[in-house]
């Protein structure tokens, strides 16, 4: 009898799965995982679609100019810093802000990332938001724009043909993070965020835009798939609430060294 594995690469479903509120790190550790199992053909393409708490993280090209306070400044805020290897500068995540993880093959990862900034574009279209790719005006501008103003950010790694990280939309999130970081690499960025264009749905509507038009543009017929489907147990309701604790705005939070 063959035991032959099946050959995913040429599946037409991409399997998407909703995770909710996830740590980075956790969600690090899960895509490494995945990752492998795509390599292997164990599992086809998946996007994973999520939130994360409070976090800053450092991509490959991030430098100390980008974070102009000690990490203890940000961390008495409630924001993590974290060094990752994806590709672009630092940016933030937090909730009401909408995440998406291509755990894909390509082998073209600018084709890869222009598809990617298309289908936000979409998306976003779909409840009355202009938006587009400002790729063309250097690195630092990759990700989607409404006018002059920077909605969703975009950074990958790809490993042996597969990609991990990817995009991260602002639907409602807490804005101000992005003004304490030099956000992208860009001094003068202005951030915004589906709430602020159009005051429109929530996250998890747009959650489901974003999953239809991820696979519209990759010609994929979407399947959801449940996390226990890709070995991912859910987190407990009281470390979701933990993890949704609100960030510390006052002027002088941080404004002490924390020991390392």
């Amino acid at each position: 009898m063959s035991t032959a594995r099946p050959r995913t690469s040429l599946s037409p479903d991409l399997w998407v799965c909703h995770l909710g509120l996830v740590p980075y790190r956790d969600a690090v550790a899960l895509q490494e995982r995945l990752r492998e199992r795509r390599q292997a053909e164990e599992i086809p393409d998946t996007l994973l679609l999520l939130e994360h708490p409070p976090v800053y993280t450092r991509g490959r090209r991030s430098g100390a100019e980008d974070l102009p306070f000690d990490e203890g400044h940000y961390r008495a805020k409630g924001i993590e810093v974290i060094d990752t290897d994806r590709g672009g500068r630092i940016t933030y995540h937090g909730p009401g802000q909408l995440v998406g993880y291509p755990i894909m093959r390509t082998s073209d990862v600018h084709r890869f990332l222009r598809t990617m900034e298309g289908a936000i574009v979409a998306a976003l279209a779909q409840v009355g938001v202009g938006a587009r790719s400002r790729h063309d005006e250097g690195i630092d501008y990759t990700g989607v724009w409404v006018a002059e103003r920077k909605i969703a950010s975009i950074g990958v790694h790809v490993s042996r043909g597969v990609t991990t990280h990817g995009f991260a939309v602002n639907v409602d999130n807490d804005l101000q993070p992005f003004s304490w970081v030099v956000a992208c690499g860009l001094a003068d960025v202005a951030m915004t965020s589906l709430a602020q264009e159009s005051g429109g749905e929530g996250i998890a509507c747009f959650r489901k835009r974003v999953a239809h038009a991820f696979c519209q543009a990759h010609g994929r017929r979407q399947r959801l798939v449940t996390p226990p489907r890709l070995g991912i147990e859910r987190a407990s309701s009281a470390r979701r609430a933990a993890w949704r604790a609100p960030i510390n705005t006052s002027p002088h939070a941080g404004a002490e060294a924390v020991p390392a």
